[in-house]
């Protein structure tokens, strides 16, 4: 067991001021960390939220709903979570609550990649666990999901959580990708969980971390285990959203970090005026942050998986649109341009995804990747044979948990440069320069001090998760609403997590799955670029937004992502 009861190692008491923290160190004691003026002062920002959480929580009930459903093959999810299934929407509402106040003690655990926000996440669920009864304690579980079935965790006090408000990153606890899905991982959990006496688990994490939290809440049901689990919606791809959750936090930081990047890259392709520059964009499966920086920067081009994968697009086509832009601007005696690619491009082109699914399933069948190619069908195999040998390379490369192709280290952005170049070299018409620079905008914006918004969101989805716990709310998703409203407008309550799920593929076995939110191309976001994107390509319409502001007008420092701001006016 490497946990040790926190009584019987008591954390050394940490000490800030405007220069530095004193920080617990394993083997000293103390280890000193400085920290920026910034820091410094937004250790000071409390988070606004909505009205009916600014009440103690013992003056908040709960209010439920009709029952739900799931997204899709209800049956098989019904059958997977007999005792979650059907759970209604529940809202939070000024009143009595009829909970017994207690002391509560409760779990939270980072899950997946990090994302502007998850700190303040645990101060908001602290702050309420503290006034639901100041004996409440909270346990951090450390590196991840394996921080509870292979039990490694400490107690975080208020003095450690203050050092870490409306900070970037998830270096308070640490955060890992480990899934808790076998039985023995499950029953491991459920054996820490009894240990320790966990009233609750806050599982932070996107739509696979929330779906293993659904799973565990049932088995803990199943098995008679008393300990609520809830999920809170982080993930900076954006594509957690839907069925009641608007956004998922860390994705308005996230886009407006890639967004200076990306209008100080306009401004640099418009002061040099001779490179075009290729930018790949975080988002394996959808291309909500393409879209959104699209929206903020107005690119010559911003590619749209799921637009592509409607059309039909092939490589071919695609580079003939790309290739197509190239020759407009250079007509105008414009040799420089912008284009934004989503990360997951490559697996919406049809015949590029057809392959990479048969490469898929030659690897979970056992196939070696040294003779996967000899395997393939005689069409993917012709896709696969025009590809540069990079590209090849990169689609053999060992598989994430899932079993699915890891898009981030495919160089999706160089692939369009390359057959672009190839494109414009066989046109006779075309004898002008193209030259091109890749970059790809991700690490960036994953761990950026939250905005005002996400600082917001995240401390109330905290606060949230407490009120859930308390009223023994097990199997829900922490749920915070009307988010392009003023923060004290936002409405607060949790939905089942259920109620998102379907069914997937996932290593040859179908397997529940909370949905991916795609782009939809019939809602404003999308029909906001489909309306504008042509004379952005052939004119010099960049934007640039600049560096996140903390501090000034709120029109400038409360401004939400043009996403939100979108689909909320076309409601």
């Amino acid at each position: 067991m490497k946990d040790t009861p926190a009584d019987e190692t008591p954390q050394p008491a940490l000490t800030y001021n405007r220069d530095s923290f004193l920080l617990p160190d394993a083997e000293a004691g103390r280890m000193a960390r400085m920290i920026s003026p910034l820091e410094s002062a937004r250790l000071g920002y409390r988070p606004a939220g909505p009205r009916v959480l600014a009440a103690k929580a013992a003056h908040v009930t709960v209010r439920e709903g009709p029952a739900t459903a799931s997204r899709s093959h209800a049956q098989a999810i019904r059958e997977e979570f007999p005792d979650l299934f059907g759970a209604p929407v529940v809202r939070f509402e000024a009143g009595t609550s009829e909970a017994t106040r207690r002391p509560l003690t409760v779990g939270v655990v980072l899950s997946g990649g990090q994302a502007p926000g998850g700190h303040n996440v645990i101060a908001g669920l602290h702050d309420a666990l503290v006034e639901w009864h100041a004996d409440s304690r909270l346990l951090g579980f450390l590196g991840g999901p394996r921080g509870i079935f292979e039990p490694d965790h400490r107690e975080l006090t208020a003095a450690e959580i203050d050092a870490y408000r409306n900070t970037g990153g998830f270096d308070m606890i640490g955060s890992g990708r480990d899934k808790i899905e076998t039985p023995e991982q499950l029953a491991a959990c459920r054996e820490t969980s009894a240990a320790l006496g966990l009233d609750g688990l806050l599982v932070i994490g996107g739509d696979d971390s929330n779906t293993n939290a659904a799973v565990l809440a049932q088995y803990f049901v199943t098995h008679g285990q008393p300990t609520a689990v809830v999920g809170a919606p982080k993930t900076i791809d954006g594509d957690l959203k839907g069925g009641g959750i608007e956004a998922s936090f860390g994705f308005d930081t996230a886009t407006k970090v890639y967004s200076e990047l990306i209008g100080n890259v306009e401004r640099d392709a418009l002061s040099a005026k001779k490179y075009w520059h290729f930018i790949k964009l975080m988002g394996r499966s959808t291309s909500h942050v393409t879209l959104e920086c699209a929206l903020a920067t107005r690119p010559n081009v911003a590619l749209i998986g799921e637009e592509v994968r409607q059309r039909g697009w092939t490589l071919e086509q695609l580079t003939d649109r790309v290739a197509a832009a190239v020759r407009e601007r250079a007509q105008e005696g414009r040799f420089y341009g912008v284009c934004l690619v989503p990360e997951g491009l490559i697996e919406f082109l049809p015949e590029v995804g057809a392959l990479i699914e048969e490469i898929n399933a030659l690897l979970a069948d056992g196939a070696a990747s040294s003779s996967l190619s000899q395997r393939l069908t005689p069409q993917s195999a012709g896709v696969f044979n025009t590809l540069p040998d990079r590209i090849r390379e990169q689609l053999l490369l060992d598989r994430d948990s899932h079993g699915n192709v890891q898009v981030s280290r495919i160089d999706t952005e160089a692939l369009l440069i390359e057959t672009v170049r190839r494109r414009l070299a066989g046109d006779a018409g075309y004898n002008k320069k193209f030259s091109a620079q890749h970059h790809f905008f991700g690490y960036e914006g994953r761990c950026a001090a939250p905005t005002n918004f996400d600082a917001n969101y995240t401390a109330a989805l905290g606060r949230v998760a407490a009120l859930l716990i308390a009223h023994e709310k097990t199997g829900y998703v922490c749920c915070v609403g009307d988010l392009a409203a003023p923060a004290a407008e936002w409405t607060a309550g949790g939905i089942p997590l259920t109620s998102l799920m379907t069914r997937e593929k996932r290593k040859g076995e179908w397997t529940p799955v909370i949905a991916k939110a795609l782009v939809d191309l019939e809602e404003a976001p999308f029909g906001e670029l489909a309306t504008h994107r042509d004379d952005w390509c052939r004119d010099d319409a960049y934007v640039y937004p600049g560096p996140i502001q903390y501090f000034g007008p709120p029109e400038i420092t409360e401004r939400t992502t043009r996403t939100l701001q979108l689909e909320t006016s076309a409601e």
